[in-house]
This record gives C-alpha cells, sequence and structure tokens, in this order.
C-alpha cells in the first residue's frame, strides 16, 4: 500500500510541475507579445515625436522590456 500511496504523491507533484510550468510558458508568452508590441509601435513614430514623449530611439528596447514586467 505505501508503494501505491508514494506513487501517487509523484504524480500528483509532476502534475504541479507541468502545471507551474505552462503557467511559466504563458507568461513569458504574454510578456513577449507585450515586448513587440511596445517596440513595434514606438519604432513606427519619429525621431521628433519620440522627442516630444521625452524619449530617444536607443531607449526604446529597455522601455518595451519594463512594459512587459508591468503589463
Amino acid at each position: 500500500m505505501a508503494y501505491v500511496a508514494n506513487n501517487t504523491d509523484v504524480a500528483t507533484a509532476q502534475t504541479r510541475g507541468l502545471s507551474v510550468l505552462f503557467s511559466n510558458l504563458a507568461e513569458r508568452a504574454r510578456q513577449y507579445r507585450t515586448y513587440r508590441q511596445t517596440v513595434n509601435e514606438l519604432n513606427e513614430l519619429s525621431d521628433r515625436e519620440l522627442a516630444d514623449l521625452g524619449l530617444h530611439r536607443s531607449m526604446i528596447r529597455r522601455l518595451a522590456i519594463e512594459a512587459s514586467r508591468e503589463h
């Protein structure tokens, strides 16, 4: 009987592990989509429009990373 109980515990732990894995993958995919969307939208702006926002083109990637982590 102890063997069956241990197998159940292992199966439960593996299921939780897979659940966490898929949850993490989904979160990373969401972050990447937000990152790409932010980069694309900011790259569409002219240098003048970026300057009006107080931004420089070299700041786009950093801002996109911050946006993807906050969202």
